[in-house]
Parts: structure tokens; C-alpha cells; sequence
């Protein structure tokens, strides 16, 4: 049996919570507080919570935001708060998956690789695979997959039961967070408001002006082909600008790697690899090099953000829509689809404000140095933060030009010790060996396939593991495993303070009639009422402030953000 949740279990919350989970086509929910628990359909369920949330304004346990929450987003609800259970089962635990069971099995310390998958429908799985007499948790203290994955929650008890768990599951979380520090449960409030702020975005979608963006898809397409003999003349037409610079290659596949390899081995341009960077060192070598890098940006419009992802993705009220998530299971990320993250740069200029709206946009400058400075507790690394440009600081320290400090910096994070940047590496070890002995000791984690938590509490499992046991010791993977551990502890912060403002962020800038419409690594764009401009781009540097000194824990760094007001994308500068 359940265990009775009562509103003295979650009183350690400091604030009302309440329950929101659904049924498997969320058309039914249970909806209340863990005293007061009631299902209702779709329909009622919208003016439940909306009477719940602005009455209590409580913490929402869900198994999952999104779903969840997508009916009441459009219907004008935007929760202030939550406990999303899935979010803060991949900061105790690690990884990407968090469905209900194995975030049950992880809150109730039972091995996760024991979880049972979902079921088959095969008529031979016997009732202790499921659950026996009906009953939500298994004999062996698993969640019965039917209930996770298939169609047990279809009576009102069974809902009443799923809402308990989740609220045993999130109070067990919570033990688990305070048991490694009063940061990890900050953490998981932050994940989690991020987590509501993604089925925000996947609602509200990102501003286009629809006819500058057709523009520039035709500029670098064509004009939206009508047949199948168009898209192949638009091709061939793209092509043609590189090949007419190589008579008597005109047979050429621009698409084949080998091929193109080929086709510069034939006019004198020897490369090792296709890659853009290669050849970017090539252009004064042979007029077709810079011909193809630019064929590649024409063509990656065309194949990926051309006529058809317009007509797929962009509404009829001109926004830009896609899935988006809190956490790329890996460093801790914000991830999205449909080109929300990978918007190529001749396409801003289509990204832009509506009608009495303009943009505000804000982006972190040096977040990863001025990131390192908190989590190593190096006070004279700190030091730097206080400039604009802390490379500057670094610099005349180090007693080098600016560009070699910026190099031995970003070489630190990212492990790169050959050339140029391991020289300047050495001093850097000199001039800050706090911050340094933290980058060695998270890349000797690594190397060893041992386990790291960020600055924020999120766990960062860097073995590859089949079973339990280790694979054969590979010096090449060992390293890679090394560098990755030593970006991802910094990368891992960042996103952690990145999604403390961006949340912040997304409170202070309701009442304003500001949204939030896209998160893009270090920076925000938020659609705002041109007439409240300058007191949206006031609260956007307010919330860096807010969000950044809770974060840190008061450490004396300082965050910057380049904030200004705009009305394309295009026109930001940097």
C-alpha cells in the first residue's frame, strides 16, 4: 500500500503544494493538495488549477511538465512553481531517462537497470510482471509498468493512487537533495521552473516576419519549387556556381565527401578532411574553396530550413514552434527542435519582433571564466570578474597580449594543451592554482570513469559501463573522458545559472507582459510591449543579478550580460 501523504509531510516545502498528474492520453487528471486530492476531465480540470494556482500559488508536483501542463499553457495558466519529479530525477541520478518508474525506483533506492521495461501486450507475462491485486507498486517495490507506460490509471482510484506516488516520489527526492546539500534542492527549483518555462516556449513559439524569411530562403534556395523536376533544377543550379570554377569536374557530388576531397586533390588544395574549419585556411589557395563554403550555407538552408520547414513549422500567427526541454541529459542544457537552436545566421534577420512588440535580448559575456571563479573558489581568478572583459585582468597578470590569455583560459575548460595554448597554459597554472587543480581533479575523475556532481549538485557520470563492469582501458578514451569532464563541471554550472536567470527572468517579467521566446546556450530573447522596453530590459539585468547571487552563494564574481532592444535578431550585435 501507499503510504498517506499529508500536508505536514510537505511542509518542509515552505509554501502550499499541490498534485497535478494525468492520465496516460492526459485527459484526466488528479488535481489537489496531498489532503484535498479530486479527478476531473480536461475541461474542468483548466479552472481547478487555475483556482488552485491563484488562490495558493503553491509548488506543483508533477511526473513531468510537459505533457502535463500543455492545456492549462493554453488556456493562460503559467504555474509559478514546481517539483518536477523527471527533472530532478536527472539531477540526483544522472542521464536523460526519468519516466515515472525509474524516478520511482531511483527516490526508493532500487537499482535503475532493475526497472522493468514497458509492457509487451504478450499474453504469457505473468501478473507479477504488472502488479498484483491491482495494486500500483509491485512486490518487488517497483511501480507496475501497465501503470508507467500503458492504460491501469483508467479508473478514478488508480488516479487518486498515481497522484500519491508522485507525491511519495518527490518527498523522497527531496530527502535525497538535502542529504547532499541545501544547493541541490535549489537546483531542482530551478530545473524545474525551467522545465515549466519549456512548455511556455513550446506554446508561445519565436516571432518571424514571414515575408523577410521567405526572402531569404529564396535568396539562397530558389523560389518554393512546384514539382519534384523544380527541386532538382534548383539543385543543379546551386551547384553550379562551385563547378563552373572546375572545368571538367562538372560530374562532381557536392554531397559526397570523398568526392569533394577528390575534386580539390585535382585543382591543388590539400586537405585531410571536408570540415569547415579545414577549409576556411584554404580560401587564398583556389577561388572553388570559398565558392563551396559558400554552396554549404546555401545548401544547408535549402535541405534543412528551406520552403518545407517553413511550411511545417512556422504557424499561421508567424511563430516558430518546437519541443523543447530543460535538460540535454548530459551537461544540463537546454535543448530544442526544429531549428530553434540551429537557426542559421543568414536567417535572423527573419527572426523579429510582431506589431507593438520589440525584443529585448541579453547575452552572458564570459560566462564559463566567470563560472570557473565561483566553483573553484579561486579569490584571485575572482578578481578578474570584476572587469568587463575579464581576459583583460588575465592578461596583464599573466604578462601576455589579450588573445593569449583568452587562449590559455579556454584551453583550461577544454583541455587543449598543444600549441600555443599549452604555453600560456603553464602560466595560467601559476597565476590561478585553484582554479586550475580544480580542472586537473575533474579530469582525473574522468580519465578513471568516476562520477562528478556540478556546482549545483547535478550528477555527471563520465565511465562507460555495461552491467556494472568497466570497459578495457583505451588511453584515447580515457582522455576524451578526461576533457569531457573537466568541460563538463563548467558547462554543467553555467547551464545551471543560465536557467536560474532565465527563470528569474520569466517571474519578474509576467506582469510586464513580457515572454521569454527563445534560450539559446548563454543567451535570452524576450518579446516584449514596446512602450514597457526599457523596464523589461531593467528587470532582465536585475533577475542576472538576483539569479546569479543565489547561485553563487554570494561568491564575490561578477556576471555581466550585453542587454539592448531591438527589433530583429540580426541587429544585436556580437
Amino acid at each position: 500500500m501507499l503510504p498517506l501523504v499529508t500536508e505536514d509531510d510537505v511542509g518542509s516545502w515552505g509554501s502550499p503544494v499541490a498534485v497535478l498528474v494525468g492520465d496516460r492520453t492526459f485527459q484526466r487528471y488528479a488535481v489537489g493538495s496531498p489532503s484535498a486530492l479530486t479527478v476531473v476531465d480536461t475541461s474542468k480540470g483548466v479552472d481547478t488549477v487555475r483556482s488552485i494556482e491563484g488562490r495558493l500559488r503553491p509548488r506543483w508536483v508533477l511526473w513531468s511538465a510537459d505533457p502535463a501542463l500543455r492545456p492549462f499553457v493554453a488556456a493562460g495558466i503559467r504555474p509559478a512553481r514546481s517539483w518536477d519529479i523527471a527533472e530532478a530525477h536527472r539531477v540526483l541520478h544522472g542521464g536523460w531517462r526519468a519516466d515515472a518508474g525509474t524516478a520511482w525506483a531511483g527516490a526508493h533506492g532500487i537499482p535503475l537497470d532493475q526497472v522493468p521495461p514497458p509492457p509487451t501486450g504478450d499474453l504469457f507475462e505473468f501478473a507479477a510482471d504488472t502488479g498484483e491485486r491491482g495494486e500500483l507498486v509491485r512486490a518487488d517495490g517497483h511501480l507496475r509498468p501497465d501503470a508507467v507506460h500503458g492504460t491501469w490509471l483508467e479508473t478514478d482510484d488508480r488516479l487518486i493512487a498515481w497522484a500519491r506516488a508522485a507525491l511519495v516520489t518527490a518527498l523522497r527526492q527531496r530527502e535525497q537533495a538535502a542529504a547532499l546539500g541545501p544547493r541541490v534542492i535549489g537546483t531542482i527549483a530551478s530545473e524545474s521552473a525551467a522545465a515549466l518555462l519549456c512548455v511556455d516556449l513550446a506554446h508561445d513559439g519565436l516571432p518571424l516576419d514571414r515575408p523577410r524569411i521567405e526572402a531569404l530562403i529564396e535568396e539562397a534556395a530558389g523560389p518554393r519549387p512546384q514539382s519534384v523536376a523544380d527541386e532538382v533544377a534548383a539543385r543543379a543550379h546551386r551547384d553550379k556556381a562551385v563547378l563552373d570554377l572546375v572545368p571538367g569536374r562538372e560530374a562532381t557530388d557536392l554531397r559526397n565527401p570523398a568526392a569533394v576531397k577528390a575534386l580539390l586533390h585535382g585543382v591543388g588544395v590539400e586537405v585531410p578532411n571536408t570540415r569547415k574549419w579545414v577549409l576556411e585556411d584554404q580560401r587564398a589557395v583556389h577561388p572553388v574553396v570559398g565558392a563551396l563554403l559558400d554552396w554549404r550555407k546555401r545548401e544547408r538552408i535549402a535541405t534543412t530550413y528551406g520552403h518545407r520547414w517553413l511550411a511545417e513549422h512556422v504557424g499561421a500567427d508567424d511563430r516558430l514552434r518546437g519541443s523543447w526541454t530543460a535538460c540535454d541529459g548530459a551537461g544540463g542544457r537546454m535543448t530544442a527542435d526544429n531549428g530553434l537552436h540551429n537557426l542559421p545566421a543568414a536567417l535572423r534577420p527573419g527572426v523579429a519582433a510582431h506589431l507593438g512588440q520589440v525584443l529585448v535580448r541579453a547575452d552572458l559575456g564570459q560566462i564559463e571564466p566567470r563560472v570557473l571563479a565561483v566553483v573553484s573558489g579561486d579569490r584571485t581568478f575572482a578578481e578578474a570578474t570584476r572587469a568587463d572583459d575579464l581576459y583583460a585582468p588575465v592578461a596583464a597578470r599573466l604578462g601576455v597580449e589579450r588573445p593569449i590569455a583568452k587562449v590559455a583560459v579556454l584551453a583550461a575548460m577544454y583541455g587543449q594543451r598543444s600549441g600555443a595554448a599549452g604555453e600560456a597554459l603553464a602560466g595560467l597554472e601559476r597565476a590561478y592554482p585553484v582554479a586550475m587543480r580544480l580542472l586537473d581533479d575533474a579530469y582525473a575523475v574522468g580519465v578513471r570513469g568516476g562520477d562528478l556532481r556540478t556546482f549545483g549538485g547535478r550528477l555527471i557520470p563520465t565511465g562507460r559501463f555495461l552491467r556494472g563492469v568497466p570497459i578495457a582501458t583505451d588511453p584515447a578514451l580515457d582522455a576524451a573522458r578526461g576533457r569531457f569532464a573537466r568541460n563538463a563541471i563548467i558547462q554543467g554550472a553555467a547551464a545551471e545559472l543560465f536557467k536560474a536567470w532565465a527563470a528569474t527572468v520569466r517571474a519578474l517579467g509576467a506582469p510586464l507582459g513580457a515572454q521569454i521566446v527563445l534560450c539559446l546556450h548563454d543567451e535570452l530573447l524576450v518579446h516584449a510591449p514596446a512602450e514597457r522596453a526599457a523596464e523589461v530590459a531593467a528587470v532582465v539585468d536585475q533577475a542576472l543579478a538576483d539569479a546569479s547571487r543565489r547561485w553563487s552563494g554570494g561568491a564575490p564574481v561578477r556576471f555581466v550580460a550585453d542587454t539592448s532592444v531591438i527589433e530583429r535578431w540580426s541587429d544585436a550585435k556580437g
